[in-house]
């Protein structure tokens, strides 16, 4: 079933909101307020090896290869497609930031990337899909609430060397040199998402437009020391606002020694490309008269500043033979480490990637790093969702093959009656070849073992 879509209509904008910008390169305010009228674009990116078969027939989205624009908004909660992670809701603007990082890492190897605000999860699942295993992101919302839903995401894209944490800004700052790319996709006064956002029209103001500058030149300054000399910045917002990008850009380059870098973005795309007033910089913004999606800007930067060499410090190799054993069941037949965090919880990394953990655990809350393999309970070991729904996944474990309407009823957590020919035991329910999640058939029931809070809790229609 479709949702159906909103309009927006030019007199909800503040008047002070449409001055501000009558300076701003490539604004229009005519074709500007007409595009406020059109429904709002509707678009996904689909998982490169879960989902490049669906949505066949949609619009492809023109700088972002698995990109797509839908013709109307379907239900995406009732699809259990998405549950997999075989496609997820992006807004089209926003995966711009894919050609840029292909632009600036045509070969990304061994890199160490930060996605400091990255909730709800679309930045990291799209950068996950660029890096290759040798590479490690580390995708972070310090907000605890947005970093369980960030959780969720990345645990449905399924990549192993994609960690999340949840920690300020300036816990990242004590890193001296770690990362070579740090993406910060700043909070900010949401004017871009005015389309589709009524309080954030309500919400704007010349005032919050100077606290969330302020902000984002705090972040900015915590983190920077993170950055490894040589190593890339790429700043983003959803604000048209020169006081939230160029000139929190210009005031970076006022204190750190920065150089900006150019993009080759094809002019059809509709990218408005301009410099920051003070230092030059390039950037670019996104006006949604000029390009099927909403209003955003990005820039990148490359760090100057030299910072001391970093070294990884030596450390103990864990050994767990219970669950090496559950490891080698559960994943694919390449080689994990198997770590225990502060809680007990074991989990499984890419060998090259330990000294990363034991490295970062010292500064970092890490919600999650590498796949979670599960527990030991008596005689048995009680697997992990993360596996199920992981690419490393052992794919001749047992799977139940559900049809659409049992798919739905195993993510509303309802009772499940046992099909014929399904073997006693832990099970990957999957859809469409997609893994959902786990059950344990017994000889007359079905135990569900999908999280509580990730249970479809809406009326789905018939």
């Amino acid at each position: 079933m479709a949702q159906q879509l909103f309009l927006r209509v030019p007199h909800d904008l503040p008047p002070e909101f449409l001055n501000s910008l009558k300076s701003v390169a490539g604004f229009d305010e005519t074709s500007f307020l007409a595009a406020h009228r059109q429904p709002i674009p509707v678009s996904v990116r689909l998982h490169p090896q879960k989902g490049m078969d669906l949505f066949a027939t949609a619009a492809p989205i023109p700088w972002i290869t698995n990109g797509r624009f839908l013709p109307e908004r379907p239900l995406f909660t009732a699809d259990p497609l998405f549950h997999a992670g075989a496609y997820y809701v992006q807004e089209a603007s926003s995966m711009l930031l894919a050609p840029v990082f292909q632009a600036l890492f045509p070969q990304p190897k061994n890199l160490r990337v930060l996605d400091l605000c990255a909730a709800p999860g679309g930045k990291s699942t799209m950068l996950a899909s660029l890096l290759d295993e040798s590479s490690l992101l580390i995708s972070n919302d310090v907000i605890r609430s947005r970093a369980t839903i960030l959780e969720e995401s990345l645990t449905r894209w399924g990549y192993t060397n994609t960690w999340v944490c949840s920690n300020d800004p300036r816990d990242f700052g004590r890193i001296n040199g770690y990362f070579d790319v740090i993406l910060v996709d700043a909070p900010c006064s949401g004017s871009g998402l005015f389309r589709k956002d009524t309080e954030a029209i309500k919400e704007w103001s010349e005032g919050a437009v100077e606290t969330c500058s302020l902000r984002q030149q705090r972040i900015l300054a915590d983190v920077w020391p993170a950055l490894k000399q040589g190593g890339v910045l790429i700043y983003a917002t959803c604000s048209y606002s020169e006081q939230e990008d160029e000139q929190v850009l210009d005031r970076l380059a006022d204190k750190q020694a920065v150089e900006g870098i150019s993009i080759a973005l094809k002019p059809e795309w509709g990218v408005v490309a301009t410099t920051t007033l003070k230092h030059k910089l390039p950037a670019y913004r996104c006006f949604p008269d000029k390009i099927q999606g909403e209003g955003f800007f990005f820039a990148a930067c490359r760090k100057l500043d030299p910072e001391p060499n970093f070294f990884y410090k030596p450390y103990r190799v864990t050994k767990l033979k219970q669950a090496q054993e559950a490891s080698q069941y559960l994943l694919s037949g390449q080689q994990f480490s198997l770590l225990e965090d502060p809680r007990k919880a074991v989990f499984a990394v890419y060998p090259g990637q330990e000294a990363d953990y034991h490295l970062l655990e010292e500064f970092l809350y890490f919600r999650k790093a590498g796949i979670r393999l599960g527990a030991p309970v008596q005689k048995d070991w009680l697997p992990e969702h993360d596996v199920a729904l992981s690419l490393d996944q052992n794919m001749n474990l047992p799977r139940w093959e559900m049809n659409k309407s049992e798919a739905l009823g195993y993510l509303k957590k309802e009772n499940l009656e046992v099909p014929s020919g399904i073997e006693k035991g832990w099970t990957i329910a999957s859809f469409q070849g997609r893994g959902l999640g786990w059950v344990k058939v017994l000889q007359n029931r079905v135990n569900n073992y999908l999280p509580k809070h990730w249970k479809i809790r809406m009326d789905l229609p018939e």
